[in-house]
């Protein structure tokens, strides 16, 4: 087995979708426009937050998130190609904060910040679990 890259600032990752009516405001109850809608671009920025640490956890480790900050700024059409970016700017202990940016077709359409935070994941899993 390899042992995992140890975690540093700078780790990166990104994903990109097509969005689809299923991304849209209207089918995920977030408004009333036929527009991507801003919990999918939050979830597209968590899910390259944790590419980012793909290969950098130790064995039983995973990262929950506990705090997003996002500006949506613009809206993006179904059909549209959007990429989000995730990078790790610090390392607190276990606390990981990223800064993350969605964008369409070369421009920003969102940006903001992404805290996670590292844990057993039995020991997590167990206390769900009660």
């Amino acid at each position: 087995m390899v042992p995992p890259m140890a975690l540093q600032p700078g780790l990166s990752a990104h994903v990109d979708l097509v969005v689809s009516g299923a991304d849209l405001a209207t089918a995920i109850g977030s408004g009333k426009v036929e527009v991507l809608g801003t919990p999918r671009v939050v979830a597209l920025c968590e899910e390259a937050t944790v590419l980012a640490t793909d290969g950098h956890l130790q064995q039983g480790e995973v990262s929950v998130g506990t705090r997003v900050e996002l500006d949506h700024l613009l809206p993006t059409l179904a059909g549209s190609t959007v990429r989000a970016h995730a990078s790790l700017d610090e390392i607190d202990k276990r606390r990981l904060i990223f800064s993350v940016e969605a964008t369409e077709g070369g421009t920003t359409i969102a940006t903001g910040r992404i805290v996670r935070v590292v844990v057993d994941h039995q020991r997590f899993s167990d206390r769900l679990n009660g």
